[in-house]
């Protein structure tokens, strides 16, 4: 798969998902992903490993400045998009406009969701979606020491 056709608009994800055959296990997380560091690289690998496909619900500019302010994202979404896609471990990227992705889970109808460790299964959108169709809900540890925040703040000092 080229790095640019793993892009996808949200009909594209979904035939996507849909195509897999029965034995393929879709994983789903989603994020900013504003600078990507080691400990995004690892946690997406993690969630990779926990199936056959990944796809990254990715917020779209508008949305990280909702959810982080008016100074975020600092790079913007194609430049986020063609980052995320030039991983290996990721299969599909979506952007999303909505504060939560709720409605892209829905229309995917992942096997496995998955989040990082600042979050619980009861705190994760869409969890309880996921188990009603009988898939599975995950949580991630994070990588001691790396955080965007912190590497924001390094520069500004």
């Amino acid at each position: 798969m080229s790095l640019l056709s793993k892009l996808m608009t949200r009909d594209e994800a979904v035939a996507f998902a849909r195509k897999r055959s029965q034995d393929h296990r879709l994983v789903f997380t989603n994020g900013c992903f504003d600078i990507l560091h080691p400990g995004h690289v690892l946690y997406l690998d993690d969630a990779a490993s926990r199936g056959d496909l990944l796809v990254v619900g990715l917020n779209t500019d508008r949305s990280v400045r909702r959810l982080k302010g008016h100074e975020r994202p600092v790079q913007d979404e194609h430049a986020r998009s063609i980052v995320l896609a030039g991983l290996a471990s990721v299969d599909a990227i979506v952007l999303f406009d909505e504060d939560t992705p709720l409605d892209l889970i829905l229309a995917l109808r992942p096997d496995l969701l998955v989040k990082g460790g600042d979050y619980t299964p009861d705190d994760i959108v869409g969890a309880q979606e996921v188990c009603g169709w009988g898939g599975k809900v995950e949580v991630i540890p994070f990588s001691p020491g790396h955080s965007t925040t912190d590497i924001i703040s390094h520069i500004r000092s």
